[in-house]
């Protein structure tokens, strides 16, 4: 009976031994290449109960020893493994296309059958533009050309994950397909442009304008396709002329490896940059970088030995204005713009062999460059209105209209005392020459012109922001230079917190009817923080009620954020200028200081009533994103720009006169229940113009008439200087209105109105326009 007891409990025993759970551990890769595969599933025969591989391949169950364990993932064949005494069970998966319900060789072609993978997401030229055209009516967030194929990729599509690796925006962008995470940093998806494998670090030199669409593969389906090289997601390209995708040489610029036909990369390299270059044939590199170098290699080495791979500049989208019909809508409101910054940037571009982005190019900032001689004004209003009318430079069958506001000027020793807070990006993307150290030579040309009475503090922010400079007088000089002469760069970009802390340093000190303003000066590269558009709108929007003003200070390439400066300084009843040379640092801190810091009149907007017993239809010539609603106009509510101490606004509109045949103009049907009818009281009257302002401290609008009469006078020297700069513009944006005109056409024109030109920036234009069509 003992026995019998002892062999029943040992059998007990035995059977809960075999039968208690462990952890199996294990890894999966593919039979062909030894690689791990990620996303297979290892289930337990007979039952529910699974686990899937991660990036590395490797599972973890709990398993006991009469257990099976299933591998299976799609386009691989299944693998049963008995556990028994193993704790390590890894297999390698045979690939199976037998699977597939149809077999698709795109690993080395062009993949046009996406539904086959079963997860696909595409991004297509079409969605390229509808994203350009949304971005327009949001206006005010994510208003940017895509520069760069990750750029068009970012926030677009489910499961695509577009970050930047190092914090540091001269680095490249890291994209991460499915979402997922993993403590390895070789998560990269496989690259293919026009059925050609590519180094993933290419992808950013792809040129985002030859692209035609672009297909992420995720999950197993990228893997059932790529095998293991895709198991980290594939993105595939294709290219609008994919015949010459590999046909160049590969160029390698400090390391980077670029294609040469992206113009738009080599040509941020300007010639004075490069150290050293040397020509190697298609052996000496086609083993290294494959069949994208079979055609050789440029090695380019640069002073700097910094090259950025990608041109992130970004401009708010502009949609032309058209012709308006006067019998629909004979009002047009916009909001004043004093900026200049489009003018001086397009100006480094041309000097630096760059192409033009056309949405860069904003007409009102170019024309408002240049002084066009306004009387200056004599009554109780702070500005001269100043109207002209004549005929069309481009168009005979149209008039040009100038309409000129001069703010009053006020000698330096006249203007209240200011209580100025430099906030000075000093991240890792200033360092380069035309940043940090141009910003420092041009602030000490602007500390040189303060008073004793006048105080400086110094903000700035990298990874985080800080006090560098507490008030200083204007008195100590040397101190504040000296505190300037110290900054660094480096780190990341921690905008919104800078912005933060220099208004409430500038309200900490505020002076009483004192000119109290922060002065930004920055790329724009705001990567830390609050950093869209929108978020920077509402931060500036909520500081500037503590009655701080905002200049915005742009500098550099590369990464220049024209959209978020221009917003910055719109909302932070501001202005903004970009600096590309110690010339233009004297002209906005010299020649210009009074109206770099001294504000005359805010929120001030124009409106013009057009008659329409005399112009069929009427154009804007720029600011396209200064339009405002026809009720924005009495609606003192509602933000407009501010005008400076000797601030010049010029606009420009051509019109249709009455009776004449314009191919601009389409039919439009006739009106069933309006009838519109002009009065004819005011037959020899062209247009009205009505400006609304407000004083720097006041709340309530004051408005002023002016009336313009239906009379046509030869060109001033002044609208034929500006009618100049217009029409290069417009060249540049490549607008229809243009009418085939030359550039031989504009040097013409800025010729005959370049008059008196004492600074030589006119003379600068025709130059200007010279070498550009010369390029």
């Amino acid at each position: 009976m003992k026995a019998l007891l002892k062999f029943i409990f040992v059998l007990t025993v035995s059977m809960q031994m075999q039968s208690q759970e462990r952890l199996i551990t294990g890894k999966v890769t593919a039979a062909d290449d030894n690689a791990p595969i990620p996303g297979v599933k290892v289930l337990i025969k007979g039952t529910s109960t699974g686990v899937v591989t991660n990036f590395d391949g490797v599972y973890e169950i709990k398993a006991k020893d009469t257990d099976v364990l299933v591998f299976s993932f799609l386009g691989y064949k299944s693998v049963e493994k008995h556990v028994g005494k193993l704790n390590t069970v890894s297999v390698a998966l045979e690939a199976d296309v037998s699977c597939l319900n149809e077999v698709v060789v795109v690993g080395y072609g062009t993949q046009r059958r996406s539904y086959v993978t079963g997860y696909v997401s595409q991004i297509s030229a079409s969605q390229l533009k509808r994203n350009k055209k949304e971005a327009y009516h949001n206006k005010l967030a994510n208003q940017i050309q895509y520069n760069s194929v990750t750029n068009a990729l970012q926030g677009k599509l489910a499961g695509v994950a577009v970050t930047n690796t190092t914090g540091n925006t001269g680095s490249n962008a890291h994209i991460v397909i499915r979402g997922a995470s993993t403590n390895s940093s070789n998560n990269q998806p496989l690259v293919v442009v026009d059925g050609n494998i590519m180094p993933y670090n290419m992808l950013e030199s792809v040129n985002p304008n030859q692209v035609n669409d672009i297909t992420i593969l995720k999950d197993s389906n990228a893997t059932a396709i790529y095998g293991s090289r895709g198991s980290n997601g594939v993105i595939i390209i294709s290219t609008k002329n994919n015949a010459e995708v590999l046909n160049q040489p590969l160029y390698i610029v400090d390391g980077v490896p670029i294609k040469k036909e992206h113009n738009y990369i080599i040509e941020n390299l300007p010639k004075s940059d490069i150290d050293a270059k040397k020509s190697y044939n298609k052996a000496e590199t086609k083993e290294k970088f494959g069949k994208i170098a079979s055609n050789g290699c440029v090695v380019i080495t640069t002073h700097q030995g910094n090259f950025r791979i990608n041109n992130q500049e970004s401009y708010a989208v502009i949609e032309e204005n058209n012709f308006e019909r006067t019998s629909l809508s004979p009002l047009s409101t916009f909001s004043i713009d004093v900026d200049k910054a489009s003018y001086s940037n397009i100006r480094r571009m041309i000097n630096s062999g760059l192409a033009i982005e056309p949405d860069a190019v904003k007409i009102e900032e170019m024309i408002n460059y240049f002084d066009y001689n306004y009387p200056q004004p004599t009554g109780e209003h702070p500005f001269s209105i100043n109207t002209e009318v004549a005929k069309t430079p481009w168009n005979n069958s149209t008039k040009i209209v100038k309409i000129g506001l001069q703010g009053k000027t006020y000698a330096n020793e006249e203007l209240p005392t200011s209580n100025l807070t430099f906030l000075i990006d000093v991240s890792g993307s200033m360092s380069s020459q035309n940043k940090l150290p141009l910003l420092k030579s041009a602030f000490k040309l602007l500390v040189n012109l303060l008073r004793e009475q006048d105080k400086v503090s110094i903000v700035v922010y990298a990874g985080a922001a800080g006090v560098v400079l507490e008030p200083t007088s204007g008195k100590h000089k040397e101190k504040i230079i000296n505190a300037l002469d110290n900054l660094k760069s480096g780190g990341s970009t921690a905008g919104g917190a800078g912005i933060k802390l220099a208004y409430k340093l500038a309200e900490e000190n505020f002076k009483k009817n004192g000119n109290n303003r922060v002065i930004l000066a920055t790329d724009g590269d705001f990567n830390v923080g609050a950093s869209s558009d929108k978020a920077m709108e509402h931060l500036i929007e909520d500081k500037r009620k503590s009655g701080v003003f905002l200049s915005v200070l742009g500098f550099g390439y590369g990464n220049y954020k024209d959209s978020k400066l221009e917003i910055l300084a719109d909302k932070g009843n501001g202005n903004h200028a970009y600096i590309d040379n110690m010339q233009e640092a004297q002209k906005v801190f010299g020649k210009e200081f009074g109206g770099t810091l001294f504000t005359i009149a805010k929120d001030v907007k124009i409106q013009i009533e057009f008659n329409p017993n005399k112009v069929q239809a009427y154009r804007l010539i720029g600011y396209e994103n200064r339009m405002l609603a026809d009720e924005d106009f009495v609606d003192d509510t509602k933000d407009a720009g501010e005008l400076g101490s000797g601030h010049t606004v010029t606009a420009l509109y051509e019109v249709i006169p009455v009776g004449v045949d314009s191919k601009y103009l389409k039919d439009v049907a006739d009106l069933k229940y309006t009838k519109p009818e002009a009065l004819k009281d005011y037959s020899d009257e062209l247009f009205t113009v009505k400006f609304r302002y407000k004083k720097p401290e006041g709340d309530k609008s004051i408005e002023m008439v002016h009336i313009q009469k239906d009379v046509v006078t030869e060109a001033s020297k002044g609208l034929d200087f500006a009618s100049a700069v217009a029409l290069f513009g417009m060249q540049l944006r490549h607008s229809k209105y243009h009418n085939n005109s030359k550039i031989e056409d504009v040097i013409t024109l800025a010729k005959s109105g370049r008059g008196d030109d004492e600074d030589g920036y006119k003379s600068e234009f025709i130059r200007l326009v010279s070498s550009y069509n010369n390029l």
